[in-house]
């Protein structure tokens, strides 16, 4: 009997020292939406703010990047993700695939692990390679690809068709796991699709915001709403199970609000790339760039018991410290220098006064930026800016003229760091014209260009593809490829990969037409497509999904992809990887 309560005592103890985790991961979610800031008055977020209340807001919380693929990137492995090659959305994923993400970590610990909403990071099926035990991924109204049912039942891996609003499915299923696993660690990483385009937010959602006012905004507050009830249903079942005080909770934009500069007001079936309704105020800048709009995010740090409440932490912080913040709780087995990060409790339970970080630094694209206490260098292709943040949050005011002894030295500690990235550089190329437009009318005070209609699908939502001879859309996860009526022939592409060998793509498909295809590439140095770099491929027209992988026989680097097709086509998988099949 004494072994038995020995025993029972003891695992008491392990479970005491082993805290549940929790992330929750917003989309396009701007610094000014979190009703505790009191910026915008047309919010209503009273579960955030009883979170914040409970624990910390970060005054100065950052992500790793200005757009979704890299940040995510960034928050699950601890490390920046320039030193693994994954810059944008559409850098290729092989360097992600090789890093140890915080779940599977976790997992060799002990813990459940369940991941809920968007990825982002590769086919949602493989998501269990990560570290996930569970898996209740989607991205919008479309089906989820899943391994547990709403109500945390297992199932097979494979399609889910939504019982539910995406995000209240992903609020329902999180809590349906903690009830699981209420005896055990548990590590949920729940990533809302919210408040990222298409802005879908239910009726029963906008109807909580009456009045005058954008018809995006009204659908960006039903979705961070319906985040909100979210919160509170799974700090709610933490309560419930005696859990409350067991459980480190963080809160994590992914990136600022896109604005698009005017915040057009289009209709909200009709411009699923524009504006999402969300607001950066007071920050300059937005998704994209590396301004504080960019990536100066609502941020909120949890631990009622071990963490004071009603903090306003003023020292700059990071996603990377999430990670390591966790691995110094739980003493998870990490080499020096493995992770990018700070583990904040210390700092956030006032044993230690000083900044967690020397420096915090950035490399997007053409942009790359570095903050070092108050002063911060930003820089975008040729353009260098220095803002004193602490007087000038805004980025209204450019000081290296005055101060180029400060410029100078940030600029030193900037290129030192990026050049431990790969590939290494302050830039990855030259400034786009976007960004250049960003960039003059944010920080230079010029005129807003004019809107301009797209004429290219938004590649965000087509995962870098670009169609030629016919249009490509993205639904319901899959890309549709439409070809033009007068069109001889059609494909699609996508430039700008760093693709090195050995290399093959994977391919998941539907065809209405029955006929010859090809995979066409251009190696780095070609000027053109050669005809040695070509692979025939025959398709056929069946109402069932077609799957291919193809080695792709160079010993170059690819930088630009062509797949030639017969016809229109369903695209479910499309994928370009290093290593052969």
């Amino acid at each position: 009997m004494r072994l038995l309560v020995f025993f029972f005592a003891l695992c008491s103890s392990l479970y005491a020292a082993k805290p549940n985790i929790i992330v929750f991961y917003t989309d396009d979610h701007g610094f000014a939406d979190l009703g505790i800031r009191g910026i915008e008055k047309d919010l209503k977020t009273p579960n955030l703010d009883a979170l914040a209340r409970s624990g910390v807001i970060a005054k100065h919380g950052y992500s790793t990047a200005p757009q979704c693929v890299p940040s995510r990137g960034g928050v699950m492995t601890g490390r920046f993700q320039g030193r693994f090659d994954l810059d944008n959305n559409k850098s290729l994923l092989d360097g992600f695939n090789q890093q140890t993400t915080l779940a599977t970590r976790l997992q060799n610990v002990g813990y459940a692990t369940a991941q809920f909403g968007k990825w982002h990071l590769g086919p949602m099926p493989e998501i269990t390679r990560h570290g996930f035990r569970h898996v209740y991924a989607q991205h919008g109204e479309q089906k989820f690809s899943a391994n547990i049912t709403a109500d945390g039942k297992d199932r097979p891996m494979s399609d889910l068709a939504p019982e539910a609003y995406h995000i209240d499915g992903c609020s329902k299923a999180a809590a349906s796991i903690i009830e699981r696993y209420h005896d055990a660690p548990f590590f949920l990483y729940i990533a809302y699709r919210a408040p990222h385009t298409p802005l879908d937010a239910p009726q029963h959602y906008k109807d909580r915001f009456p009045g005058e006012m954008p018809e995006r905004r009204r659908a960006a507050l039903g979705m961070l709403s319906a985040v909100d009830d979210g919160v509170g249903l799974v700090t709610s079942t933490l309560k419930k199970h005696g859990l409350t005080e067991k459980t480190l909770i963080f809160l994590i934009g992914d990136n600022g609000a896109p604005l698009k500069i005017h915040k057009t007001d289009s209709p909200l079936d009709g411009d699923a790339g524009g504006w999402d309704g969300s607001l950066n105020t007071p920050l300059n800048g937005e998704k994209g760039m590396l301004a504080e709009g960019g990536m100066h995010v609502p941020f909120l740090i949890a631990w009622p018991g071990t963490i004071p409440g009603g903090q306003v932490y003023e020292h700059p912080v990071s996603a990377l410290d999430v990670a390591a913040t966790a691995a110094g709780i739980v003493n998870l087995p990490v080499k020096p220098g493995e992770l990018d990060g700070v583990n904040l409790l210390p700092y956030l339970t006032g044993e230690k006064k000083d900044a967690p970080h020397e420096f915090l630094a950035w490399r997007w694209m053409a942009q790359s930026a570095l903050r070092e206490g108050n002063w911060k260098l930003l820089r975008g292709g040729d353009r260098e800016y220095l803002y004193d943040l602490a007087t000038d949050l805004e980025e209204k005011h450019n000081l290296a003229s005055q101060h180029p002894e400060i410029a100078t030295r940030l600029r030193a500690k900037l290129t030192s760091w990026c050049a431990e990235l790969t590939p290494p550089g302050l830039a990855l190329g030259p400034m786009a014209a976007t960004w250049n437009d960003y960039f003059d009318f944010y920080l230079e005070g010029k005129p807003a260009p004019k809107p301009v209609a797209k004429t290219e699908p938004d590649t965000a939502a087509t995962r870098g593809w670009l169609a030629r001879g016919g249009s490509l859309t993205a639904k319901d996860d899959i890309l549709v490829l439409t070809p033009d009526k007068q069109s001889k022939g059609c494909f699609i592409t996508r430039s700008q990969i760093n693709l090195r060998p050995p290399a093959s793509i994977h391919l998941t498909l539907k065809t209405t037409a029955t006929g010859p295809a090809a995979i066409a590439w251009r190696n780095d140095g070609d000027k053109d497509f050669l005809p040695a770099n070509r692979l025939p491929l025959q398709l056929q027209s069946t109402p069932d999904w077609q799957t291919h992988t193809l080695d792709l026989p160079t010993s170059a680097r690819i930088i630009h992809v062509r797949v030639h097709l017969p016809g229109a086509a369903e695209i479910r998988e499309i994928e370009l990887k290093v290593g052969k099949r």
